[in-house]
């Protein structure tokens, strides 16, 4: 009796090293003792039984029987490495989990889409690479190794378990005073050691903080940074609003050619008004929008958002997200030390001795309508927006994508309020209805004066006719 031929799903499976020929005829005869679908089921293919049942034995996972399903057959890069499950999309590429295939160490591998492989882009990727080769601190993502392998330009860095910063926040809400802090505070120790290499990382946001379900943070995605006060032959993007347009500075959007730590460190304070508010500073309308809001605006006041913040907690908020860098805390390392009364306290005990100050607070502290930045449409519109959270298309690598992954890709950054729920804006004392100009002087000054002084002087002509 002759062997059935092998369906493309099968040839994938055997061709790949994912599955055994033994592997394949135990998945078949689970198959053959599964009872009969319901009436009314939607019918499928044999392959789409055979691959659900090898997930549900886990041999497989949904994202390798996806791929095999497509036809694909390679999950190996370089020598070393085998990809074992997608993790997201960066900037610049897709992030996959691999393991390596003699130490056993699970990694994460980012690999440069074939779409940017331009001689400019493939520059700056191994950039990246030397500059996350430059840093070595526990809350920064590691780097292990890069190449190239059959057109695939890839990164290697540590794996991180866990989540990102912001969909921890869309999961389960925004973080208590001390969770907040916890979080932050290692994240700027992150930052104070790139800065301290002459690095500024110029894309901080909670899409790039990974959290482990132990606590530990790690600041991830290099891929935008950038040297401290160095030439444009040094730094391909000096000169250029590069980053995430619900973060960035106004410092940065003014001299986008004069790179310093205080970019990070406003974009710092906006993630963490994201991680205790679960908005960002500005929600809604368009990254033109959002630019002019960081030069004109101040975010609604974070308690407005969170009743349990205290003054004190969200006064550091304020002077990290300072419109005047000269005004804004000096140093990653002061935002940690500004932070350490939260650190590791239950929410109870951070809230506790907190003064309440009441309405003048937030006035004082600049949580309402700001001043505005001269000539900032100048560089709104004059300058080219790079934004690494627009929209980018399906991945035309080996290995494409099927779902949003949870770890180590750069997020997209979306609306977490409609257009209905933009930022409340506190009018100041000259926009407030009781400052406003009555139409009703300058009708007096040109109609009603002139008529009193007419009726006047026929009151006086009248009384002197009737003394006569």
């Amino acid at each position: 009796m002759s062997t059935p031929p092998r369906s493309t799903f099968e040839r994938c499976a055997l061709a790949s090293g994912l599955l055994t020929e033994e592997q394949l005829r135990q998945a078949w005869a689970a198959l053959e003792r599964s009872p009969p679908s319901l009436p009314g089921t939607p019918s499928r293919s044999p392959d789409e039984l055979l691959a659900a049942k090898l997930v549900e034995l886990g041999w497989l996972n949904a994202w390798q029987a996806k791929q095999l399903s497509e036809g694909r057959s390679r999950f190996d890069l370089g020598v070393y490495y085998r990809i074992v499950d997608y993790i997201g999309r960066g900037g610049m590429g897709e992030v996959y989990k691999a393991k390596h295939g003699v130490l056993g160490r699970t990694v994460a591998i980012k690999v440069l889409r074939r779409r940017k492989c331009t001689p400019e882009e493939i520059a700056n990727f191994l950039r990246e690479a030397r500059v996350l080769a430059r840093l070595d601190h526990e809350n920064l993502v590691r780097a292990f190794d890069a190449g190239e392998e059959k057109g695939d330009f890839y990164i290697v860095t540590e794996y991180v378990a866990g989540s990102d910063l912001r969909k921890l926040v869309r999961a389960n809400g925004p973080l208590n005073m001390s969770q907040a802090a916890s979080i932050i505070s290692q994240v700027a120790a992150a930052l104070q050691h790139a800065h301290e290499q002459g690095l500024v990382h110029r894309d901080v946001k909670p899409g790039n903080v990974l959290v482990t379900p132990e606590g530990r943070a790690k600041l991830s995605d290099l891929g935008l940074a950038g040297p401290l006060h160095a030439g444009s032959e040094e730094d391909p993007r000096a000169g250029k609003i590069v980053g995430t347009a619900d973060y960035l500075s106004p410092d940065h959007i003014e001299a986008p050619w004069n790179p310093t730590p205080a970019w990070d460190i406003y974009s710092l304070g906006c993630t963490l008004y994201y991680a205790v508010t679960g908005k960002v500073p500005f929600p809604g309308g368009s990254t033109i929008d959002k630019v002019r809001a960081h030069l004109h605006l101040r975010p609604l006041d974070p308690r407005r958002l969170n009743p349990r913040l205290s003054d004190r907690f969200v006064d550091v908020i304020a002077d990290m997200m300072a419109k005047n860098p000269a005004e804004r805390i000096a140093s990653a390392r002061e935002v940690a030390a500004r932070l350490a009364p939260w650190v590791n306290l239950p929410a109870e005990l951070a809230l506790a001795g907190e003064e309440r100050r009441g309405g003048a607070g937030g006035a004082e502290r600049g949580w309402c309508a700001g001043q505005q930045a001269p000539d900032a449409d100048r560089f709104v519109e004059g300058e080219a927006l790079e934004d690494t959270q627009g929209s980018l298309p399906g991945s035309d690598g080996a290995w494409g994508p099927d779902r949003q992954g949870v770890g180590q890709a750069s997020q997209v950054t979306r609306a977490v309020a409609s257009a209905a729920e933009e930022t409340r804006l506190t009018l100041d004392a000259a926009d407030s209805p009781a400052s406003t100009p009555s139409l009703f002087g300058p009708f007096a000054a040109l109609v009603l004066f002139p008529l009193a002084v007419v009726a006047a002087i026929l009151l006086v002509w009248w009384i002197a006719q009737s003394l006569r």
